[in-house]
């Protein structure tokens, strides 16, 4: 056992390398071939994949490759095998490749792809890129494999509703930006939108700060790449607000499931201009960029579902060989081969799967300990700014006495998240509610969102239950909800909401009817609004 200064010195590399050389996923990519008929596009990507494989190998492929046929090649480490397993109407090619990392000794990237055809369906791509490393972390930029763009360009790919392309969709008219905002708010888009602004001062009307290009070639299949030069972002800053626009050479992830009522800080991620000002900043946002796409490609697609494993191919390919053989009346040599060739398949998957578990688990094990240091930080965060407002009050000041209230409701999610950001925060649902209700009084909701951020908070994070039947301004009272209580649903959980702020009379009319609906998160430490300015529509209503 090495101890002391050497040990130290050690430490970083130790955390770096393991002993064990593990397989863990990286991306996965699955299309349909969009173009002509199936037989004819699945051949032609087949193609581009063949062309592929040779340039990486080693020696030439053997002639069953070319054909579409089962084929094994051998080339020391850079070898390749493919599968074709045909069953009823059903077409499907599988290729395994392994190529050596360049510079990085012992790290293999391994590429999977299938190829599949249904006759009266388009035919289907599925591509998984793979790595095998004692790396335990992998400082690594991921990029679709360049055969994928090939593909796109002779056969035609798409995902979902979008054609997958190569290079960037730049937004060249109003028209162009309202069928952007329609790609955004699709609830059938599967892969992240990456928006790329152009600052309003650019000498190049089309030229963002990050470089779109490269980005978009290395995404391609797991994200769309836009650019939006300047004249054309207040479309978006008019349709979203401006928490979840973006303008002025800033750049914004925006996730599948996205819409109107989105929480900005719900993983649409936002990088300001300063922040990809320098070339080394644009850099390292393009391979975070790329990283992103690649988990998110892992997290929304389902092996043996949307793609299909090489290893599932040739399982189901001698499985059918052996039963085929059985029924043939083959004799017990030829069986107890085929037999073999199962079980050798069999071990070398089974190896491949406890890596993957392992690997799964090891990530699982990170995922948790960044949850828990996130949880600890907005706590943190909540108790800081609680001290903060009580060194206000005892100063004689008030946290909130020059706040200037909204003039109009097309300001006011915006409003609420530049000044009660961590003691206030609007639900998905009240951030669509709040865009153009009926109800006129603007000023007099911000007002009792002040006092949520100020008395009602007060006595939350101070140990009251937040059981306050009171006025808060003439007409207008802090109330249990009654017969109206509704449940919502809240960061993973379902909280019954029992508080609302209301102004008098039993009036339901829109326009003078005020309610907001809130509950208190005690994880976070503030007053979760459920809905507002109506009259919330429930069960007993």
């Amino acid at each position: 056992m090495i101890d002391g200064p050497m040990a130290d010195a050690l430490q970083p590399l130790a955390r770096k390398m393991s002993a064990v050389i593990s397989e863990r996923e990286v991306l996965r990519v699955t299309a349909s071939l969009a173009g002509g008929d199936e037989k004819g596009c699945a051949r032609c990507a087949m193609e581009e994949v063949i062309k592929w494989l040779q340039k990486r190998t080693i020696g030439r492929l053997p002639d069953a490759a070319s054909h579409g046929e089962t084929f094994e090649h051998f080339a020391g480490g850079r070898g390749c095998s493919g599968i074709r397993f045909v069953e009823g109407s059903k077409d499907i090619w599988s290729v395994r490749a392994d190529d050596p990392d360049k510079t990085i000794p012992q790290r293999v990237w391994t590429t999977e792809v299938t190829i599949g055809q249904v006759p009266g369906q388009k035919a289907l791509l599925g591509l998984r890129l793979l790595v095998s490393s004692p790396e335990r972390e992998l400082e690594i930029a991921p990029a679709v494999p360049g055969f994928v763009q090939q593909i796109a360009e002779r056969c035609g790919l798409r995902r979902g509703t979008i054609d997958l392309i190569a290079d960037p969709w730049v937004i060249e008219s109003d028209g162009e930006a309202d069928l952007l905002i329609d790609l955004l708010i699709d609830p059938r888009r599967e892969i992240p939108a990456f928006v790329l602004t152009v600052p309003e001062d650019a000498t190049d009307p089309v030229r963002p700060l990050v470089e779109p290009v490269s980005l978009s070639r290395a995404t391609i299949g797991i994200a769309k790449i836009i650019v939006l030069p300047a004249k054309f972002t207040w479309l978006l800053t008019r349709r979203f607000g401006k928490s979840l626009s973006v303008f002025s050479g800033a750049a914004r992830v925006y996730l599948p499931g996205f819409g109107e009522g989105a929480n900005p800080y719900g993983g649409h991620e936002l990088y300001l201009a300063n922040v990809l000002e320098s070339s080394e900043d644009a850099a390292r946002f393009a391979s975070r960029m790329r990283r992103l796409a690649a988990q998110e490609s892992l997290r929304r697609t389902r092996l043996g579902h949307d793609v299909v494993t090489f290893a599932a191919v040739r399982e189901a390919s001698l499985d059918r060989a052996r039963e085929r053989l059985e029924v043939e009346g083959a004799n017990a040599s030829q069986l107890l081969k085929a037999t073999q060739a199962q079980v050798s398949a069999f071990k070398e998957d089974l190896t491949k799967a406890m890596e993957a578990q392992q690997w799964l688990s090891d990530e699982h094990k990170a995922a948790e300990e960044r949850a828990e240091h996130a949880e600890e930080q907005l706590k943190a965060a909540g108790y800081r700014i609680q001290q903060l407002t009580a060194q206000l009050r005892e100063r004689g000041d008030s946290p909130d006495a020059n706040i200037p209230l909204p003039a109009s409701w097309d300001v006011f999610a915006d409003w609420c998240e530049d000044h009660l950001i961590g003691r206030v925060v609007l639900t998905s649902r009240a951030r669509r509610e709040v865009r153009d209700p009926l109800f006129n009084e603007v000023e007099t909701a911000a007002r009792c969102l002040i006092w949520l951020a100020n008395e009602y908070r007060e006595r939350r994070v101070s140990g009251g239950d937040g059981d306050l039947r009171i006025s808060l301004e003439s007409g207008i009272k802090n109330d249990r909800c009654g017969a109206d209580t509704f449940a919502v649903d809240w960061q993973g959980r379902r909280i019954e909401v029992h508080w609302h702020i209301k102004n008098g009379g039993n009036t339901r009319d829109p326009a003078r009817c005020l309610r907001i609906y809130y509950f208190w998160d005690d994880q976070s430490q503030q007053a979760v609004i459920a809905s507002m300015p109506a009259h919330a529509h429930t069960d007993a209503t």
